[in-house]
């Protein structure tokens, strides 16, 4: 029986519209003053890595204390542009149902994101997700590089056996950290990987999207 849920966030349960990006560069521009030209690669990252990657492409040097004011200033700007976030933006369709769905069972639920959690807050909030989730337990990217790391951590935290979890993800390296970090693996085709390249990468079931809530609840529970 599942007595957690890991969730993804971005392309998983919500996506941005393209302003992710956008908040992600002001941000980079307040910490550093220099405007961003060109971003590291998102896709399955986390903050961490994306900042490190993205200096070196800048020719600027990367530490601790650029990663502590990079988080701070995007989660301002994410609590700044809150309200075009939500215009922009949107949950994925099924995502709010399956959540309240599995809360009204009992199943505790939480996030695994590479999102800072004050941007990841916001996130879930404008789209009126975070009622279902217990982030308090979750892990983010302040947490560590890896999604292995994350997953970990937000399993300590809620004193959950990787037996008895299963974490949802959009992208291959959703898929490779959950297999790292031994918990069941359910793949949702919701972003830019296809349902063959998520079965392809061992995931335990693959789902085309979340609007099927008794299938995911199958798949889930």
């Amino acid at each position: 029986m599942t007595k957690l849920v890991l969730w993804d966030i971005d392309h998983t349960l919500m996506a941005t519209g393209g302003l992710g990006r956008e908040l992600w560069a002001q941000a980079f521009q307040v910490v550093t003053g220099v405007e961003m030209r060109e971003q590291a690669s998102v896709t399955g990252s986390t903050e961490r890595v994306i900042l490190r990657e993205t200096a070196r492409l800048h020719d600027l040097s990367y530490d601790d204390a650029l990663f502590d004011s990079f988080a701070e200033a995007l989660g301002a700007v994410h609590v700044s542009r809150a309200a075009e976030l939500r215009e922009r933006g949107h949950a994925l369709p099924g995502a709010a149902a399956v959540l309240a769905r599995l809360a009204e069972q009992g199943v505790r639920q939480t996030v695994v994101t590479g999102n800072v959690r004050a941007a990841a807050e916001v996130k879930l909030a404008v789209f009126g997700l975070d009622d279902y989730l217990r982030l308090d337990v979750g892990a983010y990217g302040e947490d560590g590089e890896e999604r292995p790391e994350l997953l970990r951590e937000a399993m300590a935290r809620s004193s959950t056996r990787r037996e008895d979890a299963v974490f949802l993800g959009d992208t291959p390296a959703d898929v490779a950290g959950g297999l790292e970090a031994g918990v069941r693996i359910v793949a949702v085709a919701t972003g830019r990987t296809s349902v063959e390249e998520l079965r392809d990468a061992g995931a335990d079931a693959v789902l085309e999207g979340l609007t099927d809530t008794e299938k995911v609840l199958a798949a889930i529970v």
